[in-house]
């Protein structure tokens, strides 16, 4: 029982701990009773008083709480590193700050989230991201993101599809009979192949296909050139309730629109362009995610009115030459969602576009439907919408208020969407 005592207190348990043998007493006990102690007591007692010292430390440390783990201290230390191995594979093939900040953008990480991340906004935390991946054979670049050149190519594809609709609406003014329908033919398909070549080369390309949209386009734009002549036709009870003097055959025709239309793809491709060089320098000057969005809004609306501008003026134009009505409203109003479709569509949107396309065309189809089906017994009611709409406005009014509505859709959702970081991130020039 001797060795079990405190060599300092003389109790059976050690004072600092609490336990029943003070760590280290065992041992020198037994050497005093060898002898050793007799000889050396003072340094034994002062060695067993630094034992249970060493002892009232320990029951310190462990009375003030134990220290954090090591993992959870390096894990608050570095708080960018777990974003780094999540986003790993965007850090390493960007080329530029701003393509990281534009992907964490896409993935929902805002300038409020950044601020859990130690930044100020999401481009400073991009900022270090693009910093601490390696490189090893790809050089920095700088950080502005490379704008868009105007390039020939696309300069003379924009301006194609208006010079061939001038050249088959001549040859139609100059031929009759069958020579005519061929020049009809040739030029339908030839302005066809010129607006595809336009819509696949330039700032009016499309990182992916479309398909969908493009029979949607067709039809708008052909329901332009006859729908108003047939929903006349319908309303007067068919081709025998025309008016005399009637040239253009059982449903006549409009070109100026359409011409117009054809035309405006050069201020289309003008207008797409000067949107994307102007928002990647916006987003090149910008510092927070707020702050772009309010600056390209802006620039997005007055592209679209100077878009507007010229294709009113192109509306103009073609109607005094062609001796026909202007039709401001159905060629702006359509003009306007065929732009804003296509702007959606070159930045990466697509599922809109084509669903207000395919609404447009299919509510153009319904209210002629509804005008033959309204002639059934019993049925007339299904035609009188679209009769009051035509009493009220006219024929053009059915276009004007279909595209209308799903121009102003777009105009909505492109705010949003084109606001974005992630809209422009691309960096790859356009063919």
């Amino acid at each position: 029982m001797g060795a079990d005592r405190c060599p300092r207190t003389g109790q059976d348990s050690c004072p600092g701990t609490g336990q029943d043998r003070c760590p280290g007493a065992g041992e020198r006990p037994r050497a005093a009773t060898d002898g050793k102690a007799a000889t050396d007591g003072k340094a034994a007692t002062d060695g067993k008083a630094a034992d249970c010292g060493g002892a009232a430390e320990h029951s310190a440390v462990a009375a003030v709480g134990k220290p954090p783990p090591p993992a959870a201290r390096r894990a608050t230390a570095d708080p960018v590193k777990a974003l780094l191995h999540r986003h790993h594979d965007l850090c390493e093939r960007a080329v530029d700050p701003l393509e990281i900040a534009a992907g964490l953008e896409a993935h929902g990480i805002t300038d409020r989230t950044a601020a859990h991340f130690r930044h100020r906004d999401v481009f400073s935390l991009a900022e270090e991201m693009y910093a601490r991946v390696p490189r090893d054979d790809t050089p920095p670049r700088p950080t502005d993101l490379p704008a868009p050149r105007v390039r020939a190519t696309w300069v003379v594809l924009a301006l194609l599809p208006g010079a061939l609709c001038v050249a088959a609406v001549a040859g139609l003014r100059l031929t009759d009979g069958r020579p005519r329908l061929i020049v009809a033919v040739a030029g339908t398909l030839a302005v066809s192949l010129a607006l595809r070549a336009a819509l696949r080369r330039g700032p009016l390309s499309a990182p992916t296909r479309t398909t969908g949209t493009w029979a949607w386009t067709c039809w708008l734009v052909g329901y332009s050139l006859l729908g108003d002549g047939l929903l006349a036709t319908a309303l007067a009870g068919g081709p025998d309730g025309l008016p005399d003097g009637t040239t253009d055959g059982p449903w006549p025709v409009t070109v100026a629109p359409v011409l117009a239309l054809a035309l405006a793809c050069a201020p289309a491709a003008a207008s797409a362009h000067l949107f994307a060089v102007r928002a990647r320098r916006k987003l090149s000057d910008s510092r927070g995610l707020a702050d772009f969005s309010a600056s390209v809004r802006p620039l997005l609306l007055g592209v679209v009115a100077l878009f507007m501008g010229a294709l009113a003026a192109l509306a103009a134009l073609t109607g005094a030459v062609l001796a026909e009505p202007a039709a401001y409203a159905r060629t702006l109003t359509l003009g306007a969602l065929l732009l804003l479709a296509r702007l959606l569509a070159v930045h990466g949107c697509t599922h809109a576009p084509t669903l207000v396309l395919t609404a447009s065309a299919t509510a153009q189809a319904a209210a002629l439907a509804t005008l033959f089906a309204g002639r059934l017994p019993g049925c007339g009611f299904l035609a009188a919408p679209v009769e009051a709409v035509v009493v009220a406005c006219g024929p053009a009014g059915v276009p004007t208020v279909v595209c209308g509505t799903g121009a102003l859709a777009l105009l909505v959702h492109a705010t949003r969407r084109l606001t974005r970081a992630s809209a422009h991130a691309s960096t790859e020039q356009p063919r």
